[in-house]
């Protein structure tokens, strides 16, 4: 029965590369890294009741299961190519199986990018994703680099995912708004053009898997610099605006995780090419503070006061 799975999975996600010698099927893939490019890898685990509700269509699993993945090589500015998948299944489940994969398959034909190997077990629901993409030697976005006086930006809008969790976690709702926002939670849009764009141009990258707050820190942290936030200035979609009030919507794109969106730094000559280079990618992107010397990430309200921050993001091992 294992193997009829890993049939369905090979067929449904069928993706012809060149430099794939070698795809599923045997002990292990047999791949060719192209001449002057240096190989990304990454890899997230998402297990069931944890990074996604017990009822999720196993459809937006598959794709979120990449997605998320993909969010990481788009902050590294690289360009996918290989994916190995280990997926643990309480049973045999041939229409979870084919759902997933079709899921998987239509985010992965969008980057050519080719599902080369993996595992199928028996267990409780987790899937596993290991991505491999190209960079250029020396041209990696990397969450040290950024610089005191440097923009900080973020792509698309903050708080949707966390917002449609909410709403899942009172009771779906139907409506337009509600649709949107938990849409938004399923299938992240990872910003992989985004990352290719800001090569060369910005400082320092990250996605915002865990929430703003908590991300930038990392880059804060990675970087020996400080980061000054404007509440006021945090993009925010209509969706979010119309279902939540000012101080929630603020929360949850501050401390909210899920939404997959880029933060970066960039030198404030470089604001406006960025910003109009990510408009014509559909994503766009925002200005929302500085890079500063002293240590942390504060942000400051409309009032001018500093805000208290008590939940910085995700934390899987948080008591």
């Amino acid at each position: 029965m294992e193997f009829s799975l890993i049939d369905r999975i090979r067929q449904r996600t069928a993706q012809s590369r060149d430099d794939v010698r070698l795809g599923i099927g045997d002990d292990a893939a047999l791949l060719a890294v192209p001449k002057g490019q240096e190989l990304a890898v990454a890899i997230d685990t998402m297990v069931e009741g944890v990074h996604f509700p017990r009822d999720t269509a196993a459809v937006d699993i598959g794709w979120k299961a990449l997605a998320v993945n993909l969010s990481d090589l788009a902050a590294m500015g690289a360009t996918p190519a290989w994916a190995l998948l280990a997926l643990t299944l309480p049973n045999a489940d041939e229409a979870f199986i084919d759902g997933f994969a079709d899921g998987f398959a239509q985010l992965a034909r969008m980057y050519r990018l080719a599902l080369v190997g993996g595992d199928t077990t028996r267990g409780a629901l987790t899937i596993s994703v290991a991505v491999y993409g190209f960079v250029p030697p020396g041209k990696a976005l990397m969450r040290a680099g950024a610089q005191v006086g440097d923009v900080v930006m973020v792509t698309g809008t903050l708080g949707d995912a966390a917002g449609g969790l909410q709403l899942l976690q009172q009771g779906h709702r139907s409506d337009a708004l509600s649709s949107y926002l938990i849409e938004r939670l399923n299938r992240p849009t990872p910003r992989v053009a985004a990352g290719l764009a800001l090569r060369e141009r910005a400082h320092a990258c990250i996605d915002i898997s865990d929430g703003l707050l908590a991300d930038l820190g990392h880059i804060c942290s990675a970087s020996k610099v400080g980061a000054e936030i404007e509440a006021a200035w945090l993009p925010r979609s209509s969706a979010l605006l119309g279902l939540f009030d000012d101080a929630s919507s603020r929360d949850v794109a501050l401390s909210g995780g899920d939404d997959y969106e880029l933060c970066f730094t960039v030198p404030p000559q470089h604001v406006a090419s960025v910003q109009a280079d990510l408009a014509k990618l559909g994503c766009g992107a925002t200005r929302i503070g500085c890079i500063v010397e002293r240590k942390g990430v504060k942000v400051r309200g409309a009032n001018g006061q500093w805000l208290e921050q008590d939940r910085q993001g995700w934390d899987h091992f948080r008591a």
